[in-house]
């Protein structure tokens, strides 16, 4: 079994019949960024939200780029590896079940989210994506039936084109995923758009 090996914060759900968050922060976050919109979206769920180990000058990542939006696809399927084994690691340890894992990524934390979603169906089957992009495309494309997806991207980020949210979408959707897309009048921020739709979206899927 993989070490709890990222810094990170756990709380336990108050309500057994909620979902546990990932909480993956952007470029420059950590552990802590995340906690807040947790408790906004759903505060009976538990939390998981580890920090990024890749230093980008000094801002922690999750992964390596090699430019904006231009991803080091082998560190990226290295870290998700890594990623994921940590969190099966924490569901052993801190006694959850990971059928009732959510991810909550913005950013950088949305792309190693959507990564997990395509890679490592065994450690995530759900996942709220704000401003991601396409990670990577895995040859061939597993088959996701079981796996939820909310993408939430501005129609003015000038980092994601809507042209990008359209591909993840419909790369999620060629696995047998269940895609939502909505769209928000903004830029590469968080907005309280991103977040009502999050909310929404969390109250009807079944975890």
């Amino acid at each position: 079994m993989a070490p709890l090996d990222f810094v990170h914060v756990f709380e336990p759900p108050t309500d057994q019949n909620a979902p546990i968050l990932l909480l993956l922060h952007g470029t420059g976050g950590n552990e802590q960024d995340l906690l807040s919109l947790a408790e906004i979206l759903a505060p009976d769920a538990g939390v998981l939200s580890p920090r990024g180990k890749v230093l980008e000058r000094g801002m922690p990542r999750f992964f390596r780029r090699l430019a904006e939006g231009v991803f080091d696809v082998e560190d990226l399927k290295f870290r998700t590896g890594e990623l994921a084994d940590f969190v099966l690691a924490a569901a052993t340890h801190y006694g959850f079940d990971v059928g009732r894992l959510v991810a909550v990524g913005f950013s950088n934390g949305a792309n190693i989210a959507a990564s997990m979603l395509l890679l490592r169906p065994d450690a995530l089957t759900a996942g709220i994506l704000i401003r991601a992009m396409v990670p990577l495309v895995p040859d061939p494309l597993p088959s996701l039936p079981r796996t939820r997806v909310l993408v939430s991207n501005g129609t003015l980020d000038p980092i994601v084109s809507a042209d990008e949210s359209e591909r993840l979408a419909k790369l999620f959707r060629e696995t047998g995923a269940d895609v939502t897309l909505v769209w928000q009048p903004a830029g590469h921020e968080l907005t309280q758009g991103d977040v009502s739709a999050a909310r929404e979206w969390l109250s009807r899927v079944k975890i």
